[in-house]
């Protein structure tokens, strides 16, 4: 995993120390990125015997980070959701210790549901958020604590997220795919390994450039560059497996069967623009579409069949 975008990246200053807040399936995989490229990384979970667990951090718990431990932190994410009440943990916990820190790049995970339903249009992050979600609507609220804080933060809005171990191939073959066709309807999508490009590429290019603003790049949309219906993307899942696809399900005829979680999924149509992540700013996507990204994660799960972790993240596109 990571060996193509390892190649292509460039280490950050030899003084550079990355701390990732939550070491969670992004967490993890920005982590990994900049230890193979030989930047010191200190990763949190909420358990200390959780893999790659340097450092204890339960957004629910009443443990506190000791600020020592993160002495020299130069870079930062944050992967860590809001709490019940649209919060974010980190900026409650942390906050004092975070601006007392030598930083010169910090980033939030958000998503790309705070843009709410567009029937479909395209949107870029020059338009107004509009969530009707809760969850995307927490998910704004942290974004302007973030913006507030005084740190050097990056805002990525993330669609649904797929990678080795977590996409529809695994889905198929595990006979948890469900092939539903609602006329109109796509979605957007980033594998993991370019949430941890882009943030590596934004990293470099802090210092480089004025400091940013909701105009110059302090939100970034991180997407890939085709919105697609989800049955497009199982049909060319199946065929990369040789494999039958599941049954037609028509959205009108099962939607009232789905989960309340299911059907919000379901409830928003956008087409979300990465313009500004790739020609602003300038990142080349390492996965550019979903059929790049299914073929990377079929390599790549064939080499570590042990390595299939858990169901698609399935945050809204």
């Amino acid at each position: 995993m990571l060996a193509d975008l390892v190649k292509r990246s460039q280490p950050l200053a030899t003084d550079a120390k990355l701390l990732v807040l939550g070491g969670g399936y992004s967490g993890r995989c920005l982590a990994g990125l900049a230890r193979a490229l030989g930047t010191p990384v200190l990763c949190t979970r909420r358990s200390l015997d959780s893999a790659e667990a340097d450092l204890l951090f339960d957004s629910n718990g009443q443990d506190q980070l000791d600020p020592a431990a993160l002495e020299g932190v130069t870079h930062l994410l944050s992967t860590i959701p809001p709490d019940r009440e649209g919060n974010d943990p980190v900026l409650l916990k942390l906050l004092p210790t975070l601006r007392s820190l030598p930083l010169r790049w910090a980033g939030y995970l958000s998503t790309t549901g705070v843009y709410g339903d567009r029937q479909g249009g395209w949107v870029s992050e020059q338009d107004d958020p509009a969530p009707a979600l809760d969850r995307s609507m927490r998910r704004l609220n942290c974004e302007q604590a973030w913006l507030r804080s005084g740190l050097p933060i990056q805002i990525l809005r993330l669609p649904g997220i797929y990678g080795p171990g977590r996409s529809v191939l695994n889905g198929l073959q595990q006979g948890r795919a469900r092939l539903i066709d609602k006329p109109g309807q796509v979605f957007c999508r980033i594998h993991v390994e370019d949430i941890a490009g882009a943030c590596w590429h934004l990293m470099h290019r802090a210092g480089q450039d004025a400091p940013a603003s909701p105009s110059n790049g302090s939100i970034v949309n991180v997407v890939d560059d085709l919105p697609a219906p989800t049955a497009e993307l199982m049909q060319y899942a199946a065929d990369l497996l040789a494999c039958a696809l599941p049954p037609l399900e028509p959205f009108d005829q099962i939607v009232e069967s789905m989960s309340p979680m299911a059907q919000s999924f379901w409830s928003e149509n956008r087409r979300v623009s990465n313009h500004r992540l790739c020609h602003e700013l300038g990142y080349a996507l390492l996965h550019p579409n979903y059929r790049v990204g299914l073929q990377d994660c079929l390599n790549q799960d064939k080499l570590n069949p042990s390595d299939l972790r858990s169901p698609p993240q399935s945050a809204n596109g």
